[in-house]
């Protein structure tokens, strides 16, 4: 099942661009879909969401009389749920967000820095089998707080032609727009193009599979993308002392997504190697999704043996996995140095699933990697920066000359003669 390796044999390609091959797969797909979707519009939705969702539409947007469907089929428990993991999702993110700047300390010069709104925003919440209320809130939530003034839901359609109404219940507290029930490669085009129903985005984020990643990837500069989220990753470092029990369910949390997904225990004692590699055979024969999971274990689980903490944690930072939890005796010691991880759970008893649905920071997270130089989704995500810059004649006159020096070093006449016009004198 799960192999054991020395520290000495870890390899971080291994565990990078897992799913670059299946993108290469699908590319010339995603090609037709998106030029389909540019050219057609709304007939080429309604074709694909027959083809690959089974479901015959006439409207793409979710009704308001949906909507009061899904208020009277969702049970008041699961509503709660969905109350409080909103509230403290937007807590969390409420922090996250940036003060403008003015800095006006010389004479008749004035400069600055002001944020502003990304205007129009398009999440992407996959299906499987139903669509994901816990991705509403994580990513419609971050937009809503930026002051976003339209974000549009999208997600695919069961059989029926309905949408989850745990997902239009999450999508109604976490302020979205509207919900159109399309998904994939078509759904990502819509977004970018725009449809006789479905407007054009400024950004797109979210994340989906194959289809939905290397569409994303391709519409990029037409449209700004939050990121292309590969497939889940976890990385479990733990101490002898960590019961293995804990450490093969958190594992499992993770390989049930995808095939592709990565389950890695780093880990400083052998015999807990062992105990938990014995822990997960054993739990993994009592999961529904037993088959996916065991498919992810075979083909990218690994137990990492190292001689210290001290080489877990580079190991930990040689991998930069999305998922990191740090089962140890005292964790906040090792976070400062912690360089590369999407997320990090401290402690044994902060399981990573606690961050998937109801804790507050985002689940949203870089992956294959690019821990090494990205952050999980937030705030920052829906908004942009802009300067400004104000100098009177006088200041101006005080540093046209230098202006003008710079720009004809750089071979930029017109630039110099700009700056030298306004001179006094």
């Amino acid at each position: 099942m799960m192999n054991i390796l020395d520290f000495d044999a870890l390899a971080p390609e291994d565990f990078l661009n897992r799913d670059i091959q299946a993108e290469e797969d699908v590319s010339a797909a995603v090609d037709e879909i998106l030029q389909e979707v540019r050219t057609r519009g709304d007939a080429a939705l309604r074709d694909y969401t027959r083809r690959f969702d089974g479901a015959e539409l006439e409207d793409l947007r979710v009704s308001g009389e949906e909507f009061a469907a899904a208020r009277e089929a969702v049970d008041a428990d699961f509503l709660e749920t969905l109350r409080q993991a909103a509230e403290n999702i937007r807590r969390f993110h409420e922090h996250q967000k940036h003060n403008d700047f003015v800095l006006a300390d010389r004479p008749g010069v004035v400069m600055g820095q002001r944020w502003t709104p990304i205007e129009k925003v398009g999440v992407c919440v996959p299906r499987s089998p139903e669509a994901f209320p816990s991705t509403v809130l994580m990513n419609v939530i971050p937009a809503q707080i930026a002051g976003v003034s339209e974000i549009v839901l999208v997600t695919p359609p069961r059989q029926d032609g309905a949408v989850s109404p745990e997902a239009l219940m999450a999508a109604e507290l976490a302020g979205a727009s509207a919900v159109y029930k399309i998904g994939g490669a078509q759904a990502v085009a819509a977004l970018a193009y725009g449809t006789e129903t479905v407007p054009r985005v400024d950004k797109i984020v979210g994340p989906g599979g194959v289809f939905v990643a290397t569409a994303k990837r391709k519409v990029f500069g037409r449209v700004a993308i939050d990121m292309i989220a590969g497939p889940s990753e976890i990385l479990v470092l733990a101490d002898g002392k960590t019961d293995p029990g804990w450490a093969a369910a958190d594992l499992l949390s993770q390989a049930e997504h995808d095939p592709l997904s990565s389950a890695v225990l780093v880990t400083d004692s052998r015999p807990l190697a062992e105990a938990v590699r014995a822990e997960v055979e054993r739990q993994l024969e009592q999961l529904p999704r037993r088959d996916v999971a065991r498919r992810s274990l075979e083909e990218n689980g690994k137990i990492i043996v190292a001689d210290s903490l001290e080489k877990a944690v580079e190991a930990v930072n040689r991998i930069a996995p999305e998922h990191l939890e740090l089962c140890v005796d005292d964790p906040f010691a090792l976070l400062p140095r912690i360089q590369n991880a999407g997320s990090v759970f401290l402690g044994r008893t902060t399981p990573e699933a606690l961050g998937d649905y109801f804790a507050g920071p985002n689940h949203t997270l870089p992956t294959s990697g690019t821990a090494r130089f990205s952050s999980p989704l937030g705030v920052d995500d829906f908004m942009k920066r802009s300067s400004f810059l104000y100098y009177d004649r006088p200041a101006l006159s005080t540093c046209a000359e230098r202006i003008a020096d710079f720009a004809r070093r750089e071979g930029l006449e017109g630039h110099a003669r700009s700056a030298l016009s306004r001179r006094e004198g």
